[in-house]
């Protein structure tokens, strides 16, 4: 191969985030690179950072490559790695072989943490982060995917495909794949569509919960509690408390009216809260204090009580009842 193309490659990258897909992606797309360079049959290799040894790694970027001027090493979870096995690899990418590309990806990985300097040393290029959008901003993804795909779809219907099938955006692109053989390209996709047709795989988060509670949709939280998995009442009344809170603070700031954000308030991101003063002009200023008041008595009786799950709901239903 060309020397340029040789020096388009550094010795070693670091995928890390928690979009999947992303990530899938971003892998194939060094392989094609690589195999440029010769037939990576029989010059790949790959690894879990759960179940292997540093020096099995080192080992193997320090093999010379057969009928090929370049080898692969990828090494999954690799924020799993332990820490004598990271420290072999952090030792080696202060010297890679010139022959090998190593690949690591991981979910999460500190950037304060050695190897993940170790790789981002060797480039600006070396760390691709594939981490997931904001939730707010995933329908807009989800959106663009489909059109790849030929469909098309509004917010409503991303955000519906979103619920019923999750945030792993391998699962949605499987799921719009699906749905463009099913229905044909040029296709809009309605959210009552998708209801029918879309089997619900997904698991509520608690956050959903305590975002319906704030809206005031008694509804909604009676269909996710269904869904939350093994998320305890406990942990959830908690939660509630906590939004409570926030929304008292969002009604306080609002009626002082002195510039001061309600983010800056509480120390957060701005999207983190961006929905919040909407929520609390669902509640007067006496309901958010007697909710809080009464959630204390319903937690001291859900302790005592058989059946702490029906108390937590007969709790949530007096809050938001009109």
């Amino acid at each position: 191969m060309a020397d340029s193309a040789n020096k388009e490659l550094l010795g070693a990258y670091l995928v890390v985030g928690d979009d999947t897909l992303k990530a899938q992606r971003v892998v194939e797309r060094l392989r094609k690179r690589l195999e440029q360079y010769g037939d990576m049959a029989f010059n790949a290799e790959t690894y879990d950072g759960e179940a292997v040894a540093g020096p099995e790694v080192v080992a193997a970027c320090n093999t010379m490559p057969f009928a090929s001027d370049k080898r692969l090493v990828h090494v999954t979870h690799a924020d799993k790695l332990k820490k004598a096995d990271s420290e072999a690899l952090v030792a080696y990418l202060a010297s890679p072989a010139d022959t090998t590309v190593l690949l690591l990806e991981a979910e999460k990985l500190a950037k304060s943490t050695r190897l993940y300097k170790a790789v981002a040393k060797l480039g600006k290029q070396a760390v691709i982060d594939c981490s997931l959008p904001k939730a707010y901003e995933l329908p807009q993804q989800v959106a663009a995917m489909a059109e790849r795909y030929g469909l098309r779809m509004a917010k409503g219907s991303a955000e519906k495909l979103i619920e019923l099938t999750g945030t792993d955006t391998v699962h949605l692109d499987a799921q719009l794949q699906k749905l463009s053989l099913e229905r044909g390209q040029g296709t809009v996709l309605q959210p009552a569509d998708l209801e029918a047709s879309v089997a619900r795989t997904a698991q509520a988060k608690p956050w959903d919960f305590t975002d319906a509670f704030a809206r005031r949709d008694a509804a909604a939280c009676m269909r996710l509690l269904g869904r939350l998995g093994d998320s305890p009442s406990f942990a959830l009344i908690t939660m509630c408390c906590n939004r409570i809170r926030e929304l008292m603070a969002a009604q306080s700031i609002a009626a002082r009216r002195d510039g001061t954000t309600l983010a800056q308030a509480l120390g957060v991101p701005d999207w983190r809260v961006k929905n919040h003063a909407a929520w609390a002009r669902n509640f007067t200023p006496l309901e958010l204090q007697r909710a809080l008041s009464s959630a204390r008595d319903a937690e001291m009786r859900m302790k005592s009580s058989s059946n702490a799950e029906e108390v937590f709901q007969d709790w949530v239903l007096g809050v938001l009842r009109r």
